[in-house]
């Protein structure tokens, strides 16, 4: 492994850490929650209450929950 190699790859490590110390990462583990847990089932129908949300409405969701259950945050 080169230097610049070894630079890379511990840039990219920091990087996917900082998403998810700071929640960026949320909508990703979303939809993969989604996905296990509202797939299809074995004959390949779907058994999700809800359909999958776009990015834009889960951010908005996630806004208005914290807005109406404030909990310790910096800010």
């Amino acid at each position: 492994m080169t230097l610049l190699a070894g630079v890379r790859k511990g840039a990219r490590s920091v990087a996917w850490y900082l998403k998810g110390v700071l929640g960026e990462d949320a909508y990703a583990k979303y939809v993969a929650h989604h996905a296990a847990a509202c797939g299809t089932d074995a004959a390949g129908v779907g058994r999700a209450p809800h359909p999958l949300m776009t990015e834009r409405e889960f951010w908005r969701d996630q806004t208005d929950r914290q807005d109406k259950n404030p909990q310790g945050r910096c800010c």
